[in-house]
């Protein structure tokens, strides 16, 4: 949460699918045996243009995509709809203003908020920590002022008001459906004190009462388990074009996971931790005697 080096980097929400496309692009070009260069000379365009696009870092016009299908002899139509109907969603994708943009974060921060804003349901694996979404204030801040690393202690803030309007995904008409397997250590760690961790231990309990919250605890008991590896984030989206998508933190770097095949790994990996944990009742009452517990 290192407040150095903030700065607007534009809303990323488009780069999944901007690099699903231009994977999708350059597959089709190393089946035709064509280069970069060819591909260029195809489009009246530089190389560096072809680059851009297959990275996902640009909007592809129809026209664009059109030639190249041309040039790679794909002449079957519903390969060719279907990167123009990839392509349309990744440009009103792109258009898209959200509260992110104007808020003093990282701009992979930014890039994970709108893909979370994007998304309809996250299925999230914790080994620490209380997912950001269900976080108190004062967890938050205690998270805060356990992080050494801050130029500003003041930017704390900043990250407890971004933090209450993720949360906002939570209610309304469309809420984003949220699954949470979440190991015991995050509910025995004193973040804040034992004052602060009851009643943020008490809020799990409130917000597992809505029906698009799941939560669960990966008891000690339950002994070893496939996620040790460290906690991820698995997003899905609404366009039958968008896979399942995985984001990890490190401490030194962001990592998406953006292959069918890879992501459904973690999928795999996320419902087996599921099937050893409590049941989502369960898990209340264990969170509920743990908040008493500390309360006393």
């Amino acid at each position: 949460m290192q407040a150095s080096g903030r700065r607007a980097a534009g809303n990323r929400v488009s780069t999944v699918l901007g690099r699903r496309l231009g994977g999708e692009l350059q597959r089709l070009r190393g089946a035709a045996g064509k280069t970069q260069k060819q591909a260029a000379e195809a489009l009246s365009a530089t190389q560096t243009k072809v680059v851009k696009m297959e990275s996902g870092w640009v909007p592809m016009r129809d026209p664009d995509i059109s030639a190249l299908c041309a040039a790679y002899g794909v002449d079957d139509p519903k390969v060719v709809a279907h990167l123009l109907e990839l392509a349309k969603t990744d440009r009103e994708r792109r258009k898209v203003k959200g509260w992110w943009n104007d808020t003093p974060t990282t701009a992979t921060q930014m890039e994970y908020i709108a893909m979370e804003d994007a998304a309809v349901r996250v299925r999230q694996w914790q080994l620490a920590l209380v997912p950001g979404l269900f976080q108190t204030a004062e967890y938050t801040r205690a998270l805060g002022v356990a992080d050494m690393s801050w130029d500003d202690i003041d930017g704390i803030e900043d990250v407890v008001a971004n933090r209450a309007k993720r949360q906002l995904k939570l209610y309304g008409d469309a809420p984003l459906r949220i699954h949470a397997v979440i190991w015991e250590a995050a509910f025995r760690q004193l973040m804040g004190g034992p004052a602060v961790m009851a009643r943020q231990l008490a809020h799990l309990c409130q917000l597992a009462e809505l029906p698009n919250v799941a939560i669960q605890v990966l008891p000690f008991r339950a002994g070893g388990h496939p996620c040790v590896g460290g906690p991820f984030n698995v997003l899905s989206f609404g366009e039958d074009e968008a896979v399942d998508v995985v984001h990890m933190d490190t401490p030194r770097s962001t990592i998406w996971v953006e292959d069918a095949e890879e992501s459904a790994v973690f999928v795999n990996l996320f419902n087996q931790a599921a099937r050893m944990s409590l049941s989502p009742y369960d898990s209340v009452q264990f969170i509920d005697d743990l908040a008493k517990e500390m309360s006393n």
